[in-house]
């Protein structure tokens, strides 16, 4: 929900910017506010944020400049795999469990993770296997059971002859009531 302020600018209150660079680039527009001498509570207004983060923004622009409100190093661990490797291991999972050596057809957590392991050396848990995968986007999706023996025309020939006659119901009944009184005669 973007928010208009008394200036007319738009604001990013209810939003959050999707990437460090926008919001590099919100900070770096809070410093030139300050450098014209608006307070931070008058800063949060024009760029829709809280006056928390402009009190903090502000202290850290009055201690190092513009400098301090450059956006920080990603944070957390880094990952093991590159963006490179990420594709190399999409590739693999695209030719199929068969031809990496597995009977079905069928991708188990197990099975990627061996996949990862063995193109990129790298080994990762069950649960961040899944993670990874809805990373590449990818779903998880629940094979149809079919049995093996599964005889299609019998099937078919079932519903066209023997169904119909089950549907109607038993040779001379009538559909019923849901009265709880009885029938006056006729």
């Amino acid at each position: 929900m973007n928010i208009r302020s008394g200036n007319g600018k738009l604001g990013m209150r209810g939003r959050r910017p999707a990437d460090r660079k926008a919001l590099e680039e919100r900070r770096l527009q809070a410093a030139r506010l300050f450098a014209k001498g608006l307070q931070p509570a008058e800063v949060a207004r024009q760029l829709g944020v809280s006056r928390q983060s402009t009190s903090v923004w502000f202290r850290a622009w009055e201690a190092e400049g513009n400098q301090g409100l450059k956006r920080a190093e990603r944070a957390g661990r880094p990952p093991l795999l590159t963006e490179k490797e990420l594709r190399q291991v999409e590739r693999a999972l695209l030719k199929g469990p068969r031809a990496h050596g597995w009977s079905t057809e069928l991708w188990t957590l197990e099975r990627v993770a061996d996949v990862i392991a063995m193109e990129t050396g790298v080994r990762y848990s069950i649960g961040h296997v899944w993670r990874i995968l809805r990373r590449l986007r990818w779903s998880w999706q629940k094979p149809a059971r079919r049995a093996m023996e599964r005889d299609e025309q019998a099937i078919r020939d079932w519903v066209r002859e023997e169904w119909p006659a089950i549907k109607r119901g038993p040779v001379g009944s009538e559909p019923g009531s849901s009265s709880r009184t009885r029938r006056e005669p006729r």
